[in-house]
């Protein structure tokens, strides 16, 4: 990309899209086009072709989507599926038709099998039965996937696919019913540290592992890929490393400074037991992730807890 490209990031409001455009303008793009969801509704069709033509997009980071937690998407899975589906289909024909040289879609890692081997390497996708608790969001993002796919072989696109792990950091979802279990933790630590509360209750056994990425490090990935990756496969993001949640919960209790028991409710549902990237592609191609996930975390505590001094003061005034 040249520095005066004109570039769309779709979702620029959420945590990736604005972790995007952080990263561009701190590397000297300042040709950014933003739209929020109320001044463009993705999901109308009519709406997005009238953008495109208008504004001259030449590249597309695709980070717009309705994502949730295993409550969220328990509880909605048919709007995770018709948005989902909707937003990418809209975005992505748009950018055909209006001759983008080439968007980045967002998946995600948990679309891969439930039960495939681990890492999970790229060919794997579709090797299996997906995790039931997030079914409908991840046919929509291999919906996604294959459409990018598809119109590059038969229009000639560039547009690539690229698979991050769980990710957390600013402008996180920390509501504990509909976030991921990253920003839940932090948010029911911090608030039962204030509250005094002596027990805090986890959901599942804590035995799972998971793969946390800092927001900052995909969006670092992502203008890495986009300046340097023009293949038709996806391609992973992680660090090639991971944490049960039991582990987890105890940092993010180190953390926020929360002393109390930590309760695993193995009523509750787990999700799939372990979800590993295999991020050797990334990696050959010369990029890695750069933040710790106790400096992570740190960094995503000081940040929530800002939000909410803003959020008061907002409120007294």
């Amino acid at each position: 990309m040249d520095k005066n490209s004109k570039i769309y990031v779709a979702g620029h409001k959420g945590m990736v899209g604005s972790a995007i455009v952080r990263k561009l303008q701190s590397a000297g793009y300042f040709n950014i086009v933003c739209r929020t969801s109320r001044e463009l509704d993705l999901r109308n069709p009519v709406a997005v072709s009238d953008f495109f033509q208008k504004e001259s997009i030449e590249y597309v980071f695709l980070a717009a989507a309705k994502v949730g937690g295993i409550v969220a998407n328990r509880d909605y899975p048919a709007e995770f599926i018709r948005d989902n589906l909707l937003i990418q289909t809209h975005v992505i024909d748009a950018a055909y038709k209006n001759k983008v040289t080439k968007l980045i879609f967002l998946g995600s890692s948990c679309i891969y099998p439930k039960h495939a081997p681990q890492p999970l390497k790229e060919q794997y996708l579709l090797s299996g039965a997906l995790e039931p608790t997030n079914e409908p969001y991840a046919v929509a993002k291999i919906a996604g996937i294959t459409m990018c796919q598809a119109y590059n072989r038969q229009y000639g696109t560039n547009f690539i696919s690229v698979m991050p792990t769980n990710l957390y950091g600013p402008y996180d979802n920390f509501d504990t019913h509909t976030s991921h279990v990253l920003p839940a933790l932090l948010r029911k630590m911090h608030d039962a540290k204030m509250d005094g509360q002596p027990v805090v209750e986890i959901w599942g056994t804590g035995k799972p592992y998971r793969e946390f990425l800092h927001v900052d490090d995909l969006a670092d990935a992502c203008l890495f890929l986009m300046n340097h990756y023009n293949d038709q496969e996806i391609i992973n993001v992680g660090v090639g490393d991971d944490i049960s949640i039991a582990e987890l919960a105890h940092l993010v209790s180190a953390v926020t400074g929360y002393e109390g028991q930590l309760l695993f409710n193995s009523d509750m549902p787990d999700g799939t037991p372990k979800k590993q990237l295999d991020i050797t592609k990334i990696s050959e191609l010369g990029w890695r992730a750069r933040i710790p996930l106790r400096a992570g975390i740190e960094n995503t505590y000081t940040w929530y807890l800002k939000s909410q001094q803003n959020l008061a003061l907002a409120s007294e005034h």
